[in-house]
């Protein structure tokens, strides 16, 4: 059973930064893209962040561009994402997710498997 846990969240000043790990079990973790969503209450999920199965071509959200930057160990089947400069509005529940088609790496729907999340709060 493929499994994607999410470890790396807390509580934060704005201003500050966080480092979410994502580790997955997936065998043929090299092959997939993987991203990073978020959903704060009340809304919907949105994306973030995502990264090839290669290490290249990261996309991001306009909303974190120059703040956030996904990265990725294949050798550890992990993903990261480090957040700077943080700002309340990111306050959010943070899920990873793989992505098999490696493609339109911004759209919910093209992802195979989630996360549980991990709880992201920034207070001002």
């Amino acid at each position: 059973q493929v499994q994607l846990v999410e470890s790396g969240g807390g509580l934060v000043q704005a201003g500050g930064s966080l480092r979410l790990s994502c580790a997955a079990s997936l065998r043929t973790f090299s092959t997939y893209s993987m991203g990073w969503f978020r959903q704060a209450p009340g809304k919907e999920r949105e994306f973030v962040a995502a990264i090839s199965w290669s290490g290249g071509n990261p996309v991001y959200a306009d909303s974190v561009k120059g703040r956030f930057t996904i990265s990725r160990t294949n050798a550890k089947n992990t993903v990261y994402l480090q957040m700077n400069s943080l700002k309340p509005e990111d306050t959010a529940v943070y899920y990873c997710a793989a992505n098999g088609r490696n493609r339109d790496l911004n759209l919910i729907s093209n992802y195979d498997y989630w996360g549980q999340g991990t709880q992201v709060t920034v207070s001002s």
